[in-house]
């Protein structure tokens, strides 16, 4: 594993952090995800929406500091042409 792999992974996990972590401030600053709010809950989908967001780039983060994004997808693919 390279050190430029293990500290991209750490940046993908803090943005992923700061995501679920800040949701309120990115909800002031860059508004409501429409979508969200019309499919996940009247006034907390788009904090909801955020936060899953964030979790997700927390495990893609994870995921590649591991190495172990080829053998998700390979599952993911896997499980969806069965």
């Amino acid at each position: 594993m390279s050190p430029g792999k293990i500290f991209f992974g750490i940046i993908l996990v803090a943005v992923g952090f700061f995501f679920v972590w800040k949701t309120e401030w990115l909800q002031q600053n860059f508004g409501g995800i429409g979508f969200a709010e019309k499919h996940l809950g009247s006034e907390g989908g788009s904090r909801l929406m955020y936060k899953v967001i964030g979790t997700l780039i927390i495990v893609i983060g994870i995921l590649y500091i591991t190495d172990l994004s080829d053998n998700f997808l390979a599952w993911i693919a896997g499980s969806m042409t069965r």
